[in-house]
């Protein structure tokens, strides 16, 4: 029999009795009681959902550098054989375990031991209780279940201000809504070893079934006041963001879309969460949303920011909550602006391009035609760019520059570096490389028809090369308009969209994938993991079938594609800005060519009609 069965204690010691005798109970008790305790796949098992805010988990590919959001996944009972870590906080904005990670890093193995012994004497004096485990290279992690769940910006602020107490605790998991996340028992380790536990399976059960009780935790922060006042003194200081409010139809304000989704608040401008709450409510109402289009956000973990806010109500009064704040953002907007009504939806059609020069075809259906053939032609010619870094941006470019002729109606294209960037997931500086090489290639695709000059980009012309021309006329049309990058493989990798395509509108073997995207099996194996993980793709009876129920688009504003996209394009709009300027200064009467006019609306060149094109959606949710 195991030794630590001698004194089959399943619980912590009560408050009362003193630290030594505290630890003494540990060193005694905390001996493994089952073989499950040494066992990872058992320890993962028992404690990855106990620990885990929602039922994810990111797998590490290099090692546990990195936990990407791309290599995300449910949360199952099987360990995974890489490094893995859970999700600490839930859809709703609030976590369920306080994780706190110490890392030898930040001053060796004794900064460590003393840090742990001084933060676990703390809540011993507190009366709560913990679990314990450690990894291979000396870091240590305690877990504190919670009774009642904890919205994001407490726990961020009570885990920072411990953070000023002990050095070697890293406060990262609890500073990010999105990506915060920790290895848990049983996990893997890059070292060849996994997170043991530091306690017998018995007692790290009884704790979960005990959580931290509100008025405990209450005590905590209590305490903690005076760093936290500290902290909100020195966010006072600092440059805050300017947040304004939108007008009505427009769109929200990034900050406010930030916001929303990170839950992070200037405390020199709203002085409680419920002020916070309530002018993201505002903004999106402004924008035009609906109570239920606020809620579906909050729900589905577009908004978990928004959602923490209203952790302090019931599960089953928070919708009825937000829609009060609706009502009264409804009610504010009518008073200030004296209108019953202030909700507009904008459902109108973005301009479409002018150029300088027109298609000389009078017929929309025989640029239609056309273009289907050179799409047709594209999948013909695609092996010669291979599966490479290189190869697979200049197919996605291709893709962006067909997807324009479908805007257009016309095999002229006139889109500029900055739009196919945004369209392709490829840098500017880049585009135009690619762009250089694929029109000098042989039997190009392409045709450079026309310079850039004055606010005009250069010109292209979709072609079809000879000897393909008569088989890609003959091949059936394939369904569905060309893509570009579409807004969830901005993260998700362009493999992935690739490989989506393939078998978006039927289904495929695997071996079929491999043919149509001409990429390594290994990669295609890779592209499906992760697009199964998302809920795009699954196995079917035929090999893999996309998910018609899941929405690309929804699927974007849940990773958070908006706020790295939303920052390309407003960085665009200042260089075509000062581009104009420049223009403007040193134009000497018509010899400039400004078509199609002064206010020349590049960034909405990007907006199509079709929900899942990546711009289009971004054009949406930037400001």
């Amino acid at each position: 029999m195991p030794s630590g069965r001698i004194i089959p204690i399943l619980q912590q010691p009560p408050s009362g009795v003193p630290y030594e005798r505290a630890q003494k109970h540990w060193r005694v008790s905390n001996q493994p009681s089952f073989e499950s305790s040494t066992d990872p796949d058992a320890l993962w098992a028992e404690f990855s959902h106990r620990i885990s805010g929602q039922a994810r988990v990111r797998v590490s590919r290099d090692s546990g550098r990195n936990y990407p959001q791309r290599y995300e996944r449910d949360l199952t009972r099987d360990r995974p054989s890489q490094p893995a870590a859970v999700i600490i906080h839930g859809v709703d904005g609030a976590c369920r375990t306080l994780c706190l990670d110490f890392d030898t890093s930040k001053g060796g193995q004794e900064a460590v031991d003393a840090d742990v012994r001084a933060l676990t004497q703390w809540l011993h004096d507190h009366g709560l209780k913990w679990i314990q485990d450690y990894s291979p290279n000396g870091g240590r992690h305690v877990y504190v279940p919670l009774s009642t769940p904890m919205p994001f910006h407490t726990s961020r602020d009570m885990v920072t201000a411990l953070s000023r107490r002990h050095k070697s605790l890293d406060p990262t998991p609890h500073q990010n809504l999105r990506h915060g996340c920790i290895r848990v028992p049983g996990s893997s380790h890059k070292s060849g070893g996994y997170q043991k536990l530091e306690m017998s399976v018995r007692m790290a059960q009884s704790v979960f079934d005990s959580p931290a009780d509100e008025t405990a935790v209450q005590a905590l922060i209590k305490d903690l006041d005076p760093e936290i006042h500290s902290m909100e003194a020195e966010a006072q200081t600092e440059a805050v963001l300017a947040i304004s409010m939108s007008a009505p139809g427009s769109r929200m304000s990034r900050t406010m879309t930030v916001l929303a989704s990170q839950g992070i608040y200037d405390s020199a401008r709203y002085s409680s969460p419920s002020e916070a709450r309530q002018a993201v409510v505002l903004a999106a109402a402004a924008a035009g949303m609906n109570s239920t289009d606020i809620d579906r956000r909050t729900k589905d973990g577009t908004w978990p920011g928004l959602a923490q806010f209203y952790a302090r109500y019931s599960p089953a009064n928070r919708s009825k909550a937000l829609h009060r704040d609706w009502i009264s953002a409804q009610r504010f907007m009518a008073q200030s602006r004296g209108k019953k009504s202030v909700q507009k939806t904008n459902t109108s059609q973005p301009s479409t391009q002018g150029g300088r020069y027109k298609a000389d075809i009078s017929s929309a259906a025989a640029e239609h035609q056309f273009i289907r053939s050179w799409r047709t032609a594209l999948r013909i010619a695609e092996p010669r760019y291979g599966a490479s870094k290189v190869g697979l941006a200049r197919r996605m470019i291709l893709r962006a520059i067909g997807e324009a002729a479908h805007k257009t109606e016309s095999r002229i294209v006139e889109f500029g570096v900055r739009s196919l960037a945004v369209a392709s997931g490829v840098e500017p500086t880049t585009v135009a490389a690619h762009l250089r090489a694929l029109r000098s290639e042989p039997d190009p695709l392409i045709a450079h028809t026309a310079e850039a000059i004055g606010v005009n980009a250069d010109q292209y012309t979709l072609v079809i090369p000879s000897h393909i021309e008569e088989g890609a006329n003959e091949i059936s049309w394939r369904k569905g308009k060309v893509h570009a990058m579409r807004p969830a493989f901005r993260l998700l990798g362009m493999p992935a969209a690739f490989v989506y395509e393939a078998i978006e509108h039927s289904p495929a073997l695997v071996k079929d994938i491999v043919a149509e995207t001409r990429m390594s099996r290994s990669t295609v194996h890779e592209a499906l993991e992760i697009l199964a993980a998302w809920n795009l793709v699954r196995r079917c009876e035929n090999g893999w079938e996309a998910v018609a129920s899941t929405s690309l688009a929804a699927l974007a504003e849940i990773l958070g594609v908006a706020d790295f996209v939303a920052d390309q394009i407003h960085k665009h709009r200042a260089e075509r800005a000062a581009w104009r300027q420049w223009l403007a200064q040193r134009q000497a009467g018509p010899l400039l060519l400004l078509s199609p006019g002064d206010d020349y609306p590049w960034e909405e060149f990007e907006g199509p009609p079709d929900e899942w094109t990546l711009s289009d959606m971004m054009l949406r949710r930037a400001s």
